[in-house]
């Protein structure tokens, strides 16, 4: 049973996922603010924590930064819908994934999931190379050819969605879900915007083709050549 240690400042939000994560198997313990994060989070032990940014007092980036100073725990931040910076800055803080709020209980476990087995695996099993692309899911790094990517988390998210199926669509439900951490909504473009981002980093295909394809009406593919 993997110990989660999970630190929001909304109560009935914590008894609400605490409630959901212990029906999932996870045995959780909820905290409400950085001093009190800090000191059960430095009993060790813990198998990953899942951590708000906005926090009273302080924030969840200065408990970011002091826990992984301690331990290399792997911690899921919950970021405010639609915050890239957010996101961004505590990946660069050594975060290991996030999700944005509100988010879906049903979702908020599968990436939690994901994060425990990816910490599990061998390091080369972490590593994904499609052609002349490769995305190493621990450091959350992208590479074509000799040259680095550098991808918002978001975009990180959703190109390693595609690349774990290339050669197979997958849909944008899937895509808002499990990339975005949300429920698709009607006339909403951000999956569109992220891909034209994805596909202007990336470039094409050695032969000039696009990387990703769009399926109208389904989602959209990683090519393989």
């Amino acid at each position: 049973m993997a110990r989660i240690l999970l630190v929001d400042d909304d109560e009935a939000l914590c008894e609400l996922l605490a409630e959901y994560l212990a029906g999932e198997g996870f045995e959780v313990c909820a905290v409400h603010d950085g001093v009190a994060a800090l000191a059960r989070g430095g009993e060790g032990g813990w198998d990953a924590v899942i951590l708000d940014v906005m926090l009273p007092g302080m924030s969840g980036f200065d408990i970011l930064k002091q826990l992984k100073a301690r331990d290399d725990v792997p911690v899921l931040m919950l970021t405010a819908r639609g915050e890239d910076t957010d996101t961004v800055l505590g990946l660069e803080l050594g975060a290991d994934d996030y999700v944005a709020k509100p988010c879906s209980p049903r979702v908020l476990v599968a990436r939690l999931r994901a994060l425990l087995r990816r910490r599990a695996a061998p390091a080369d099993a972490a590593t994904l190379q499609v052609g002349d692309l490769c995305l190493d899911e621990r450091s959350r790094r992208v590479t074509v050819g000799d040259a680095e990517v550098v991808l918002t988390g978001a975009e990180f998210n959703l190109l390693a969605l595609l690349v774990q199926h290339a050669g197979h669509i997958v849909q944008r439900e899937i895509l808002a879900q499990e990339g975005l951490g949300r429920a698709l909504q009607a006339y909403d473009r951000r999956i569109e915007t992220h891909m034209a981002q994805i596909r202007r980093k990336l470039g094409p295909l050695p032969d000039g083709a696009q990387r990703i394809q769009t399926v109208r009406g389904l989602g959209y593919q990683y090519v393989m050549r």
